[in-house]
C-alpha cells in the first residue's frame, strides 16, 4: 500500500510505502523543496538541535506539519515517536495552522477566581469556537494557558504576544473587534 502526502505550499511530496507491519520507507520526491530538510541541514542534522529545528520550521511555515515529523526524524536519526513527543509536549509548537491572531486565556487559579471562566465563555461565544479551535475564516485561534504571570491583575489574556490584565467585558469587546476585523 502506498500513501502520498502532498505539502502544497512548499512543493514537497512524501510517499510512504508500508512494507510490513514493522517497516515503513519514506521516499522524498522533492528534498530540495522541503523546508524541513533544509532547516535540518542548516542545523547540521544534529539531534540536539531538535527544538531549534521545530522552532525554525514553525517560523518558516506557520506551524509544524505532521508530515514533516518523519522527515525530521530520519534526518536527525531519531524515532518518529521522539520527534512527535517533543513537538506535542511543548505548547508553543502547533501541528495545525493557527489563526492570524492568537488569544491565550489564563486558566490559573488566580485568574479563574477573578472571572477567568466567564471571560473564556464570552470569548468562545463571540468567536463561536472552543478553546483549542480556530475560527473558520482563520483569523483567530483561542488557546488556554496556565499562567501568564499577571496574577495581581487577574483575569489576564495574551493577544498576539501582548499581555493584557484586568480583562472584563468592557475591555474584551474592543480586543475581539480588532482581531476579527
Amino acid at each position: 500500500m502506498i500513501a502520498q502526502v502532498d505539502w502544497p505550499s512548499t512543493g514537497v511530496c512524501v510517499k510512504i510505502r508500508r512494507m510490513t507491519a514493522k517497516t515503513t520507507l519514506l521516499d522524498m520526491t522533492s528534498p530540495a523543496a522541503s523546508p524541513a530538510l533544509d532547516i535540518c541541514a542548516r542545523h547540521g542534522n544534529k539531534p540536539d538541535a531538535l527544538l531549534e529545528i521545530l522552532h525554525d520550521l514553525q517560523e518558516a511555515v506557520g506551524h509544524v506539519p505532521e508530515a514533516a515529523l518523519p522527515v525530521i526524524a530520519r534526518a536527525l536519526n531519531l524515532s518518529r515517536a521522539e520527534v512527535y513527543g517533543v513537538a506535542t509536549f511543548y505548547h508553543d509548537y502547533h501541528l495545525k495552522p493557527q489563526g492570524q491572531h492568537v488569544i491565550r486565556i489564563c486558566r490559573a487559579e488566580a485568574c479563574q477566581s477573578m472571572g477567568g471562566r466567564e471571560l473564556q465563555a464570552m470569548v468562545e461565544k463571540f468567536l463561536n469556537i472552543r478553546v483549542g479551535g480556530t475560527t473558520s475564516d482563520r483569523k483567530v485561534t483561542l488557546e488556554a494557558t496556565y499562567c501568564l504571570g499577571l496574577c495581581a491583575t487577574a483575569p489576564a489574556i495574551m493577544v498576539d504576544g501582548k499581555l493584557v490584565g484586568r480583562v472584563d467585558a468592557a475591555k474584551l469587546k474592543p480586543i475581539l473587534a480588532e482581531v476579527t476585523k
